[in-house]
């Protein structure tokens, strides 16, 4: 097994799980089987319980686990589905030392961070590694050199190395490489500092890929290459692209996958981005120019809806129209509710798509309803997703069926019409993380619908992450209506596909069709939706 693991210094956010992503991508299209871990520096267990402002999109896998948003990089890049033991997170390794300490699995010894905690993370990345049938496996350590929280597992990468040999672990680290404004000169001096910390634990890194908004000048790579003792070649340039699906070639093109190659001994054989550059000039190639309006609560974070914009990217690429996203938070019920509802309508109508997302809690959920009815009435193509599509019945109930008072119990929970309710196996839950419907489930879908006509298969297998769902008391009245469930469960009794026939595009889910979304495999409700905007765009033209 050979192991990578991925670093950074100076500041979080610089990019290392594209890094990660790119060079994964670069040695599996060399013909090497690998797959991926990322590190999370935080005590909780996963990432289900937090905050979207925090943290960023929750990433939901096949088996229901809740990850960090890198995991969907991975498999995006790798076009691999990972499992929630690729997330290693602070809480997870102490949850389970601690459960054994008190098993008496340690026979009494005192349990201490070093040898305990990072034997537990080598044993998890050596296990996981195994288990996945992988030649290599690269390790992103969240969080950033020098944080307390890290140190652990900075020890036991530096332990790894000692225990599996130089050449069958390297390191690569990422690092900010700023322009001051006034001189205009690439600037080493962060780069050094954050080299020094990783040197002072133990590691040396093998390579660094500087993150600047220029290419790094040969100069700038000589003084990094001198003070941070690492060859020349093994400094590459990570400079502001278009697009993060544009790293790949950009550091091939500076020789990072020989390099990788050369320095853990492995095969070179060709390596093949002819099916990547093609998917790379789709979409820096787009005949038309959409706005779709993606309308929620977390807008203030783009990370929260980081797979939404990506599905929006590649579906793009096939359609070859490059898709603007127009954030808008959605207005809430207050002195100024009418300006902001006004302000909101006049954004949709300039609009060919809207999305509503989905969501937790009562804020903005009736700014959203507002913006699926604008959608509805004015024939816009649109797509709900989760709480996206319970919203949208929420709105055709009120405003379609007459019951004006229909709602959500998650927002109401005496509502006089609850067309959306907790699920059965929800009301004997009392702790929240991990405890919803989660991971991969299979839906049917009717022919002769809108649905089948994307996914044109009558059984799917996508990915959830819900509470409540559309109330079966209410499913034969809202179908009386004209409402559509073009996809059910498997059981027959959930709600996972509802469509409006009478409107060019008006459909929802109550999976995350986002989650499997690929590059060159588009989302298929993501496909129609952009689809039906360019068609959409055309007839206003």
């Amino acid at each position: 097994m050979k192991y990578i693991f991925v670093s950074g210094g100076v500041l979080s956010g610089l990019g290392k799980g594209i890094t990660a992503s790119s060079i994964g991508l670069l040695l599996k299209r060399s013909g090497l089987k690998v797959t991926a871990i990322k590190v999370d520096p935080y005590l909780n267990c996963d990432a289900g319980t937090m905050n979207p402002y925090e943290h960023g999109e929750v990433f939901v896998l096949h088996d229901g686990g809740e990850v960090d948003l890198d995991l969907g990089n991975y498999e995006r890049f790798l076009d691999e589905n990972l499992s929630s033991d690729h997330n290693i997170t602070t809480g997870k390794v102490y949850l389970s030392v601690i459960s054994r300490e008190r098993k008496g699995d340690y026979l009494g010894k005192t349990v201490q961070i070093i040898p305990h905690i990072v034997n537990e993370v080598m044993d998890i990345i050596k296990k996981v590694s195994k288990e996945s049938g992988a030649q290599v496996c690269l390790v992103e350590l969240g969080g950033t050199v020098g944080d307390i929280e890290s140190m652990p597992f900075l020890e036991a990468a530096r332990q790894l190395q000692m225990e599996e040999g130089m050449e069958n672990v390297m390191f690569v680290h990422t690092t900010l490489v700023p322009i001051m404004g006034v001189v205009g000169e690439q600037k080493t001096k962060p780069t050094q500092h954050s080299v020094k910390e990783l040197r002072s634990i133990g590691i040396q890194p093998d390579l660094i890929v500087g993150r600047c908004s220029e290419p790094l000048d040969r100069s700038t790579k000589q003084k990094i290459s001198l003070f941070c003792n690492v060859p020349t070649d093994a400094v590459f340039s990570a400079h502001d692209v278009d697009t993060v699906y544009a790293v790949p070639r950009l550091l091939h093109d500076q020789g990072i996958t020989d390099y990788v190659r050369d320095r853990l001994g492995v095969q070179k054989d060709p390596t093949d981005l002819v099916e990547w550059d093609a998917f790379m000039k789709r979409i820096q190639s787009p005949t038309d120019d959409l706005k779709i309006a993606l309308v929620g609560k977390y807008t203030g974070l783009k990370d929260s809806y980081i797979s939404h914009y990506k599905a929006f990217e590649h579906s793009s690429a096939e359609v070859g129209a490059h898709v603007d996203v127009v954030w808008i938070d959605a207005p809430e019920k207050g002195d100024t509710w009418d300006a902001d509802l006004e302000q909101m309508k006049e954004q949709l109508s300039e609009c060919d798509g809207i999305l509503v997302p989905g969501g937790f809690g009562i804020r903005g959920t009736e700014g959203k309803i507002e913006a699926i009815r604008f959608a509805r009435e004015n024939d816009i193509p649109f797509l709900g997703i989760c709480l996206g599509l319970q919203l949208a019945i929420v709105e055709y109930a009120r405003n379609v069926m007459g019951l004006e008072d229909a709602y959500s119990t998650e927002f109401e929970s005496d509502a006089k019409h609850p067309v959306v309710d907790l699920l059965p196996e929800q009301l004997r839950v009392t702790q929240k993380g991990a405890t919803m419907r989660l991971g991969a489930q299979k839906a049917i879908i009717s022919k002769d619908t809108l649905a089948y006509d994307l996914y044109k298969k009558e059984e799917i297998w996508e990915r959830h992450r819900h509470r409540f769902e559309i109330n079966p008391e209410y499913i034969d009245k809202i179908s009386e209506q004209g409402f559509v469930f073009s996809g059910i469960s498997e059981d027959g009794i959930k709600m996972e596909i509802g469509e409006l026939p009478g409107n060019r595009y008006h459909i929802g889910s109550q999976f995350h069709p986002e989650f499997l979304s690929h590059p060159a495999k588009p989302a298929p409700l993501f496909y129609g939706l952009v689809k039906a905007a360019l068609e959409y765009n055309k007839a206003r033209r």
